[in-house]
């Protein structure tokens, strides 16, 4: 057996035995404070069973060594997660089922039930073995990825507290008559917080990622969820100073190159990053000179600790260091090893990861300025063009009657069979020798003339409007437009909402249509965007993750302000949300 799979087999018995514990607690407390028709007998002895269970895996997994694959430093708690492809993961859960439905087969309350079980095993034992031909026949493999949590006894502490405290809440409500069902209510809710928390683990990396140091995207102990970073010093470098200047009315971080005629210097841009290394003349007295912000390190010299910023990275690969702590020996310079030091660290977020990314936007678009704005441009056009267009069509499909009005209709669901690679030539053509190439008028426009699915998603919608409403309409004089406008239109606010959304999220995605369309990168959207900084700076992860924090902002925000028009809209039933 590898050092893999007893990792993986005592980590399961150490959280199952803290769950079972956890479970043996809560038992306790309701025979303890007496909730009312509970079987005495059957608790003790199911809080038996779950202190006794739980307390041996603990011990086991506990006490029996495990192999961490790296240095661990003071306690922690073992993790660990399989690596698979979808194969490995069916043959995890055919292991899984097997023994579950052959354990429900020993306790079958009769002959019928018992067979059921042991066909279900034998099932899943036959999806097991196919899964695992499967995995042989690509050549993968099952991995076990080991980690740890760092252990931190007061937060342990603090955590244990406040989960007796909710048990002791829970058992508390259930004594009485009227609250005895909000036990079930409560464990609901902390069962759906808990899927809540899991399923916001990638959205929470993301944003912690986007404020975190290179070191720590790569570190050895596991994920870093607490970003920190390295303090720095004000420094005016003698050797090589740094300069504020403006190009083409933007502010710059400039150095010298060398002298030029007319009392002139030519410059070299270090910052931003979009205009590094281009060069140009500026007045020697507009130049004002700006300290660099070194990185600071710790590290030990001849059994003294000291405390320091960068002068200088040495062609050698050696460090300059000025020492700042302790106080008499400030001033001092020493060369060291990047090894022999340690970043000065704090908790804190690096908020230079989102104004960096920014920088390495091409000049013309403004920062990524440009791109915001035709993004919100272009959805924005679509949701009104989409909204308009497929409401006014699905009015006249399902109200008004006119000769082949059945027979245009499946006409217009049968386009919704077209793939859309037989159109994208035509359509390419037309806007060709319409003049519309590079813009993004071939994008937005055609959303103004309506879309097959949603004209009839809307006209099943305003086919549950009662007719009585449109004809109340006509008798206080109402025409087709006013009635459209003023008592149709308001009654489908939900199916609206819901394709207002799905249209602003399609707009905002869209990558295929602005790439055949448009070649001036000042007109691409966000998507264009986040691939071209995909491109050109993907290895960059923290970088990455701030340009993707900011493009999923404005989704966000649609979210949470939509989402009551969104959630009354999926059903799509009812008399338009009256």
């Amino acid at each position: 057996m590898t050092a893999e799979v007893v990792f993986l087999l005592l980590t399961v018995c150490i959280w199952v035995g803290v769950v079972l514990g956890l479970r043996a607690v809560f038992l306790g407390m309701r025979l303890g404070f007496g909730s009312p028709g509970v079987d005495r007998a059957g608790l003790v002895k199911r809080l038996g069973i779950s202190a006794g269970i739980g307390g041996f895996l603990l011990l086991v997994g506990s006490f029996i060594p495990k192999e961490l694959g790296r240095e661990a430093v003071g306690s922690w708690l073992p993790l660990v997660w399989i690596y698979t492809p979808f194969p490995g993961w069916m043959l995890l859960l055919s292991v899984f089922m097997v023994g579950s439905r052959l354990i429900q087969g020993r306790t079958a309350l009769n002959a019928e039930e018992d067979r059921g079980r042991y066909l279900a095993a034998l099932i899943w034992a036959g999806v097991g073995v196919g899964s695992f031909l499967w995995l042989r026949g690509m050549e993968g493999q099952i991995s076990i990825l080991r980690g740890a949590i760092p252990l931190h006894w007061p937060a342990i502490f603090g955590l244990l507290g406040l989960l007796v405290a909710a048990m002791v809440g829970m058992v508390l409500a259930e004594r009485t008559t009227a609250a005895r069902g909000v036990t079930k209510k409560i464990s609901a809710q902390l069962g759906l917080l808990a899927g809540a928390v899991i399923f916001s683990i990638p959205f929470v990396w993301l944003l912690t990622t986007s404020f975190k140091e290179e070191r720590d995207l790569a570190n050895t102990d596991g994920i870093v969820w607490v970003p920190q970073v390295q303090k720095t010093h004000a420094f005016l470098d003698p050797e090589n100073p740094q300069f504020a200047a403006r190009y083409d009315g933007r502010a710059v971080k400039v150095k010298k190159d060398s002298e030029v005629a007319g009392g002139k210097w030519l410059v070299e841009v270090e910052r931003p990053y979009g205009l590094r290394g281009r060069r140009f003349e500026v007045p020697a007295g507009s130049l004002k000179e700006i300290p660099r912000d070194q990185p600071i390190w710790s590290g030990v010299e001849n059994g003294t600790a000291f405390t320091a910023f960068t002068v200088k990275d040495q062609e050698d690969g050696s460090r300059l260091l000025e020492v700042l702590e302790p106080g008499d020996r400030k001033g001092q310079r020493l060369t060291v090893m990047p090894e022999d030091v340690e970043p000065v660290r704090e908790r804190g977020l690096r908020w230079q990861n989102y104004s960096d990314a920014l920088e390495w936007m091409p000049l013309e678009t403004g920062f990524g300025m440009a791109y915001l704005l035709n993004t919100l441009w272009l959805a924005g056009m679509s949701v009104l063009g989409t909204v308009l267009s497929c409401s006014i069509v699905a009015y006249g499909f399902a109200r008004l009657r006119f000769p082949g009005r059945d027979q245009l209709f499946f006409v217009m669901l049968m386009t919704m069979m077209l793939p859309g690679a037989v159109t994208m030539l035509p359509q390419f053509l037309i806007f060709s020798n319409l003049g519309w190439m590079d813009s993004l008028l071939p994008i937005w426009v055609p959303t103004f003339f309506a879309g097959a699915f949603n004209v009839f998603l809307l006209r099943q919608f305003f086919g549950t409007i009662p007719m009585e409403l449109e004809e109340a309409a006509r008798i206080d004089g109402c025409g087709y437009w006013r009635t459209f406008w003023q008592i149709m239109l308001p009654l489908v606010k939900p199916a609206l909402a819901v394709i207002a959304i799905w249209t602003f999220m399609g707009a905002w995605n869209n990558f295929m249509g602005p790439l055949i369309y448009v070649n001036t990168p000042a007109k691409m959207p966000m998507s264009y965007a986040m691939g071209l900084f995909a491109s050109d700076r993907g290895t960059d992860q923290a970088l990455m993750m701030a340009f993707a924090t900011m493009s999923t902002i404005p989704v966000l925000l649609l979210f949470f302000f939509a989402q009551k028009y969104f959630i009354e809209g999926v059903s799509l039933s009812g008399l338009g949300g009256r």
